[in-house]
């Protein structure tokens, strides 16, 4: 039997012909990722294993942007505790306050992931690479230490699902729409350590923004990882920001898969997961009338140039509805100065919205936008839990930007094909 794409990856990590399902193995990693959460554990964990030097300098990425700029005297102990270990051990890839991103959409930007790589991070949205046709999952701290010291890490090859994706979208439909109508379908135990595989004719239509956001959100059906083939939009991206070589890898022909999805993309419509799981997905014909207080438009899933501009696009001479806080998040330096450059920031801040450094802040209800008790948010990010973002009886819809930027105008989530501008 075959190799999906997830396992030739894996063997070629591990020096081995092949592996199957359930097999464990030590593999060699090329990125291992640490932020400002998880890092400081990873060291206090590295320096009991008693190596005075991490394996290979390049290899370390670490990035603070969760609590990015320090929110508390804590968070800024923990960023003083990274930048020490940065500075002793030499680590090349640190990106400080005025350089940093969201660090799921920064090593993208910076080529520091290219195709045919394993990707370890301590960050569950580490899958966020499989877009660009690697292996991508997250870990925990003590892994990351691991990893740092020694350069490997230990899998257990997964199984697959294979998901083809069909037909043209419709105008407002993005990469969220599709990763949340199948978690919807499936569930979020729906592909608990497996490998979600993504082909089909229909991927010509999705660009490689929605492709990240896709991969992003595998873990929220318990996915090991997720990954897309290397087509033409990956090499394009790649050969645009890629620093090192990289690998190609097909399935077989006769590669195994658990399960087959098919995926019709004509015939979604704008989509919404209600609180408290982003498998209480719905289409937005079929949400009755919601009044919202906040919305965010940002995170390591939408904090992209594409939501930014289909952000732009809707509320583009347009107002926030009074009594709706509206906080736009680009995910990285780069794309705020973009933004500015194309005159979005303008069109945001005339529009009645804030416009925040990057930082995975609210998402995680750390800081940029903590929720009270009652208030209901459209928010752009990868998991509406109950008090993920603030107070435990506060109520998160998740969304793609059109439907964020809608629903902002309006006050109520909104379908965006109800603006026209």
């Amino acid at each position: 039997m075959g190799m999906t794409m997830t396992q030739k990856i894996l063997a070629a990590g591990a020096g081995l012909e092949s592996v199957k399902s359930g097999q464990l193995i030590q593999s060699d990693c090329d990125v291992m990722l640490g932020n400002d959460i998880t890092t400081p554990i990873a060291i206090k964990e590295f320096e009991k294993i008693g190596r005075d030097h991490v394996f290979d300098k390049s290899k370390i990425v670490i990035v603070p942007d969760h609590f990015t700029p320090n929110k508390d005297i804590k968070s800024a102990e923990q960023c003083r505790m990274i930048r020490e270990f940065v500075r002793t051990k030499g680590i090349k890839n640190y990106f400080e306050v005025g350089e940093m991103g969201i660090e799921h959409v920064l090593l993208p930007e910076k080529g520091l992931v290219v195709p045919g790589e394993i990707v370890i991070g301590a960050d569950s949205h580490t899958c966020t690479y499989g877009a660009l046709g690697a292996f991508s999952t997250g870990i925990g701290s003590t892994d990351l230490a691991a990893g740092m010291a020694t350069g490997k890490c230990w899998f257990k090859v997964p199984g697959a699902i294979k998901f083809v994706i069909d037909g043209r979208p419709s105008n407002f439909i993005m990469g969220k729409d599709v990763i949340l109508h199948i978690i919807g379908l499936i569930g979020v135990d729906g592909s608990v350590n497996k490998a979600m595989e993504f082909c089909g004719e229909g991927l010509a239509f999705l660009s490689m923004d929605d492709r990240f956001t896709i991969a992003n959100m595998a873990v929220e059906a318990g996915a090991k990882n997720g990954i897309f083939p290397v087509d033409e939009k990956t090499l394009t991206y790649v050969e645009a920001h890629s620093t090192k070589k990289y690998r190609i890898f097909e399935p077989d022909g006769d590669a195994e898969y658990d399960k087959h999805f098919r995926i019709d993309m004509s015939v979604l419509r704008p989509t919404v997961a209600l609180p408290h799981s982003p498998g209480n997905a719905q289409p937005i014909d079929a949400i009755e009338d919601i009044n919202i207080h906040q919305v965010v438009i940002g995170s390591c899933t939408n904090g992209r140039m594409e939501d930014m501009r289909m952000a732009a696009r809707i509320l583009k001479r347009k107002r926030v509805a009074k009594g709706v806080r509206v906080i736009i998040i680009p995910a990285t330096q780069g794309i705020y100065l973009k933004a500015l450059e194309e005159g979005l920031i303008e069109t945001f801040i005339k529009a009645g919205a804030v416009v925040s450094t990057p930082t995975c802040g609210p998402c995680l209800g750390g800081h940029m936008g903590v929720l009270a008790k009652g208030e209901r948010a459209v928010s752009t990010t990868n998991r509406n839990f109950v008090g993920r973002m603030g107070h435990r009886e506060s109520e998160i819809y998740l969304a793609s930007p059109a439907v964020a930027a809608a629903s902002a105008i309006t006050g109520r989530i909104t379908n965006p094909e109800e603006m026209t501008n």
